[in-house]
C-alpha cells in the first residue's frame, strides 16, 4: 500500500502534462492575497497624507498671531481640533478621528502637537483578515508671540538736522543764503537751515531757516517729522482694511498686541513731547519736531562768553550718549511682553540721527575738540551697551552725514571747510563704513539697524526698521 502510494506521487510530481494551469491555481492564492493587501495599503497611505495635512493645518491654526494671545488652552485645543475635525471626515475611515493635542508654553513661544489615530477600511477585509488598516501620524508647529512693546522714540533735532533733504535742496540752500539773499556774513552760503532766534547780532533781517520756508526748500527734519507722522498717525498701505492711525495701529492690531510710544527729540538735551502713551496720543504732538533754536552763529544761548564752561561762544548742540542716558533713567525694566499675570512690556528704544556729537565736554576721548572744549565726535557706544545690558532693544535709523557740495565743479564750498576738518575723518572710506556709520550699527541691536542717504525715503526706512522691530513668525517643526 505504501509503495503505490509513494508511486503515485512520484508520477504526479513528474507529470508535465497541463502544469501551467496547475501552478497558476497554486499561485493565485498569495497573488490575490498581495493584490488586496497592495491596494488597501495604498489607500491607507493616501489616507495618512490627507490626514498628516489636517494635523498641519490644525497646528499652524493654534499659533496664528490671534491664537497666541489666547492664554486659555482649552480654547487653544478645542480651535485645534475644530480645524483638525473640518479637513478629517474624510470617505474611507472607519469614524473620524479624535486628535491628541498638546500645548507647551515657554515665555512667549509656544509649541502644538496635534496627533492622531485613524482606521483606514479595507476592501478586502476576507482577504487580509481584518476589517480595517491603522494609520497614525502628528505635526508640530512653533511661533513666538509678538510681544506687548513699549517704543521710545528719540529724534534728533539738533541744527545739523537742517541740512537740505536732497542734493538739489543743498543747492538751493547755499544759493539763496548767498550774499544777496542773507545780510548775516556768519550764515552766508550755508547748506543747513540754522534756526537763530538773533540773527540781527550778525547783521541779518531773517535767519536761513526762514528762507528755507520762504522758497520751499525741504529739509531732513522734515523727512524725520514725514516719517514718524507715518508710524504713528497715518498709513494708507495697511495690509488690513479698516484700520486708523499709522504703521504702530496697524501692526499692533495684525500682531494682536499693544503697543505704547514716547516721543522725545533731543539736541543738548532730551526734550519730552509726549510721555508714555497710546501711538495716536503720542502721534498728536508730531508737529512739535522742530529744529534746535540757536541764539545766533556762535552762540547757542544768549549771554555766551568766553568765561562760561557751559555756554561758551562757539556753535554746539548735539549730546546723543546724553539723551540715551537720560531715556535709560526714565525707562522701566522690561518683561516678556506677554499677557500673562504680573507680566510687562519688553522697552524699545528708536533713534534717528545722523551720529554725531557735538557737545561741551572736559574730554574727548573719541573724537576731537574742536574749540571752546567743543567735542566732535561719533557716538561713544558705552552707554548703548547698559542700556542693552538691561535686556533693552536698540534700533537706529542713521540719516547718512555727508559731505556738502553744492556743485562739484566748484570745489568744495566755504560750509565744507568745518567739515574736512573736524568730521571728514569719521567718515572714511566711506558714509556706510566710516567710524560714524560703524558705531551706530554697534549701539542697535542686531537686526534693527537701517542707514538712509540724502534724497532717500525715511518714511519708508523707519516703516520698514519698525516692522523688523514688531514682526513674528509661524512654522511646522515637525
Amino acid at each position: 500500500m505504501n509503495d503505490m502510494l509513494r508511486r503515485a506521487m512520484l508520477c504526479f510530481a513528474t507529470d508535465r502534462k497541463a502544469n501551467v494551469a496547475i501552478i497558476f491555481a497554486m499561485t493565485m492564492v498569495p497573488i490575490i492575497f498581495l493584490l488586496g493587501m497592495t491596494l488597501d495599503y495604498t489607500l491607507a497611505l493616501r489616507k495618512r497624507e490627507q490626514l498628516n495635512a489636517a494635523a498641519d493645518a490644525a497646528a499652524i491654526a493654534a499659533v496664528r498671531p490671534a491664537m497666541l494671545a489666547q492664554s486659555d488652552k482649552a480654547t487653544i485645543e478645542n480651535t485645534a481640533a475644530a480645524v483638525f475635525a473640518a479637513k478629517a471626515n474624510l470617505a474611507g475611515l472607519a469614524a473620524v478621528p479624535t486628535p491628541t493635542i498638546t500645548v507647551a508654553d515657554v515665555g512667549l513661544s509656544r509649541t502644538i502637537t496635534v496627533s492622531y489615530i485613524a482606521e483606514s477600511v479595507n476592501n478586502f477585509p476576507g482577504v487580509l483578515g481584518k476589517q480595517t488598516w491603522q494609520v497614525s501620524g502628528s505635526a508640530t508647529a512653533q511661533a513666538s508671540s509678538a510681544p506687548n512693546m513699549n517704543f521710545y522714540l528719540l529724534m534728533d533735532d539738533s541744527p545739523s538736522m537742517g541740512i537740505g533733504a536732497t542734493a538739489g535742496d543743498i543747492s538751493s540752500l547755499i544759493k539763496y543764503t548767498a550774499s544777496t539773499y542773507q545780510s548775516a556774513g556768519a550764515s552766508q552760503n550755508c547748506g543747513f537751515a540754522c534756526h537763530e532766534t538773533n540773527i540781527a547780532h550778525d547783521g541779518g533781517t531773517i535767519d536761513n531757516l526762514t528762507i528755507a520756508r520762504n522758497r520751499n526748500i525741504t529739509l531732513r527734519i522734515d523727512l524725520v517729522t514725514s516719517a514718524v507722522n507715518q508710524l504713528l498717525n497715518s498709513w494708507s498701505a495697511c495690509p488690513q482694511s479698516g484700520i486708523s492711525g499709522g504703521v504702530m495701529q496697524c501692526m499692533a492690531t495684525l500682531n494682536n498686541t499693544t503697543y505704547k510710544a514716547a516721543l522725545y527729540t533731543f539736541d543738548i538735551a532730551l526734550n519730552e513731547l509726549a510721555a508714555l502713551t497710546t501711538p495716536s496720543g503720542a502721534g498728536a504732538k508730531v508737529s512739535s519736531i522742530a529744529l534746535m533754536p540757536v541764539y545766533y552763529q556762535n552762540c547757542v544761548f544768549s549771554g555766551c562768553s568766553s568765561k562760561s564752561a557751559t555756554n561758551p561762544p562757539t556753535d554746539y548742540g548735539t549730546d546723543i550718549a546724553g539723551a540715551l542716558s537720560s531715556v535709560n533713567n526714565i525707562m522701566p525694566n522690561p518683561g516678556l511682553g506677554s499677557n500673562a499675570a504680573n507680566d510687562t512690556p519688553q522697552e524699545v528704544v528708536f533713534i534717528v540721527t545722523d551720529g554725531v556729537e557735538d557737545k561741551i565736554s572736559a574730554t574727548c576721548p573719541n573724537g576731537s575738540f574742536a574749540s571752546y572744549k567743543r567735542c566732535q565726535q561719533p557716538l561713544d557706544t558705552s552707554i548703548c551697551k547698559t542700556i542693552k545690558d538691561r535686556g533693552i532693544k536698540i534700533a537706529v535709523l542713521y540719516t547718512e552725514y555727508l559731505q556738502l557740495i553744492a556743485d562739484p565743479n566748484t570745489g568744495i564750498q566755504k560750509t565744507d571747510n568745518w567739515y574736512m576738518s573736524w568730521i571728514d575723518k569719521y567718515d572714511e572710506p566711506t558714509s556706510l563704513t566710516g567710524t560714524i556709520a560703524q558705531n551706530l550699527k554697534t549701539c542697535a541691536s542686531p537686526g534693527f539697524y537701517k542707514s538712509v542717504q540724502n534724497g532717500q525715503n525715511v518714511s519708508d526706512a523707519l516703516r520698514d526698521l519698525f516692522i523688523a522691530v514688531a514682526s513674528s513668525t509661524a512654522s511646522l517643526v515637525q
